[in-house]
């Protein structure tokens, strides 16, 4: 992470020359145009007052609910780059009354560089009556990628930019979850959040036999611009390469740079408030963390009753993600949303970010329709007004194969009552971990959980055996919480004879 302050008329035989000539300046432009065109774009926004866009959606869009409004598709038969047999294809969403601000795409040809113009007759309105002459001012507000990532029989889409500066990803038999961001400001603060947004796409036109795709973005805000590249390889794992520079145009409160976005609602440690069928509800159930000293700490997610915000500080980060470690379709019983197949996201950062910190913000949800788990880097000295930061890191949308301690990790925490038969107000947490360096392990070693609680608890028993199921070791801890209104934190690691065998488990028990 790296932050810095700031002719003649020809005859016949020579228009055919000129021609040629103008077209191998065309092919110059269209291969010159790079992640520095972008970045003198977004340098030179930066320098301007920001205007915030202007939304420009006919009243008859602006009166659909969100059903109507999601009944407007693109038609698949029209998918960009389709009729010309290229592994990618495009398809594009329609501006609406959620979506309400226009985003600009480009295609960058052989040939030149070129705006995607909206066309309505690529779109099928449905039931909806909608005179396509009322449209024809408008674009898009986002595209979504189609590659044969399952078979190369048919291109399935595997990732879409729509919203802000959202966008997802998936890898084989994969299915939407967790969503990245280009930037978070001022996440989880009183003053409210500042959402920038991707206002303007390029997009490379892919090679016969390509099979990856760069996507360039223009980011813009009250506060910054940036100018982002994309390098997609799909794959059992989906591996997004991401360059990016942030320039300030003021000071922020905070900056969360890398920013992940999921939903947790309820699973093994939180049990549903209400009465649902489903064991777990979540696109991802915990964060995960590698230090730059190398240690591994993996803390559960919550739903918590009020608003928490906690953080791990670093230095040199190996990375962090909202990872999705419940992998059995007996995990969720969802026949129709299916969250065993929602993927881990992995951060992974190129070179040194330097000081800072992994935050990690859980906001109150009554459903799974809210985004409440958001995750990102925070460097200790930020940017200031008038300068810019580099940040590169590789985006991995994983599943069954995802990034793990190399030692052993956390397989599941599950939370109870005390006692059982006479109930009291302590809890207890079952925590139990798997890996490499426990499989090698006979039932009887010497493996001992080391468990430390909190100035808010009372640490009231302790055990660590071994789990016949999964070749594991158990750790069960049962606890009483001093004062209900506060926060309590919990960890626990297991140690052999003479070195760490897991990552630290690392929970906050909210209030309530």
């Amino acid at each position: 992470m790296t932050i810095s302050s700031s002719r003649s008329r020809p005859g016949r035989r020579c228009a055919a020359l000129a021609l040629a000539a103008a077209a191998l300046l065309a092919q110059g432009r269209a291969l010159a145009f790079s992640f520095n065109d972008v970045v003198n774009r977004a340098k030179q926004l930066s320098a301007q007052p920001y205007q915030r866009p202007n939304t420009n959606l006919p009243q008859v869009l602006q009166d659909l609910g969100y059903e109507k409004y999601n009944a407007i598709r693109f038609k698949g038969e029209r998918a960009y780059w389709a009729k010309d047999k290229l592994p990618f294809e495009l398809e594009f969403f329609h501006e609406g009354v959620y979506y309400n601000q226009p985003v600009k795409i480009n295609e960058i040809a052989p040939y030149g560089v070129h705006e995607i113009r909206y066309n309505p007759a690529d779109f099928d309105f449905g039931d909806n009556q909608i005179d396509p002459n009322q449209l024809k001012d408008l674009s898009f507000s986002g595209f979504r990628v189609h590659y044969g990532i399952n078979t190369s029989k048919l291109k399935e889409e595997m990732l879409v930019f729509r919203g802000a500066s959202y966008f997802r990803g998936v890898g084989k038999g994969q299915r939407y979850g967790l969503s990245a961001r280009g930037v978070a400001i001022d996440t989880g603060l009183l003053s409210g959040e500042e959402f920038p947004r991707f206002s303007e796409f390029w997009l490379v036109r892919p090679k016969p036999a390509d099979k990856d795709l760069t996507i360039y973005a223009l980011l813009d805000s009250k506060s910054i611009t940036g100018a982002y590249r994309f390098i997609v390889h799909p794959g059992d794992e989906t591996a997004m390469e991401v360059k990016s520079r942030i320039f300030m145009r003021q000071n922020v409160s905070k900056l969360g740079l890398a920013p992940l976005t999921s939903m947790y609602l309820f699973g093994d440690n939180q049990h549903p408030t209400g009465d649902d069928y489903r064991p777990e509800v979540h696109d991802s159930d915990g964060l995960s963390m590698h230090t730059g000293t190398g240690e591994w700490i993996w803390r559960p997610l919550v739903n918590p009753k009020r608003l928490q915000v906690t953080s791990f500080a670093m230095t040199n980060p190996q990375g962090f993600g909202l990872m999705q470690r419940d992998r059995s379709f007996h995990d969720y019983e969802d026949l129709d949303l299916r969250y065993d197949l929602r993927p881990s996201l992995w951060v992974e950062p190129a070179g040194q970010w330097g000081a800072g910190r992994v935050e990690l913000v859980n906001i109150p949800s009554p459903d799974e329709t809210n985004d409440n788990m958001v995750a990102y880097w925070v460097p200790d000295s930020p940017p200031q007004a008038g300068q810019f930061l580099d940040l590169d890191y590789t985006l991995r949308w994983q599943g069954d194969k995802d990034t793990k301690p190399n030692l052993s990790w956390v397989l599941q925490t599950r939370r109870g009552r005390g006692f059982t038969r006479n109930p009291d107000n302590s809890i207890t947490y079952a925590i139990d971990f798997v890996g490499p360096a426990l499989d090698k392990l006979k039932a009887d070693a010497k493996v001992e959980g080391i468990v430390s609680v909190g100035a808010n608890g009372e640490l009231l028993e302790r055990s660590t055996v071994h789990n016949d199921v999964t070749n594991g070791w158990r750790v069960t801890l049962r606890f009483r919480r001093i004062d209900d209104d506060k926060p309590l934190e919990l960890r626990a690691y297991l140690r052999g004879d003479d070195s760490t065998l897991s990552e630290t488990w690392s929970y906050i028990l909210p209030p309530g």
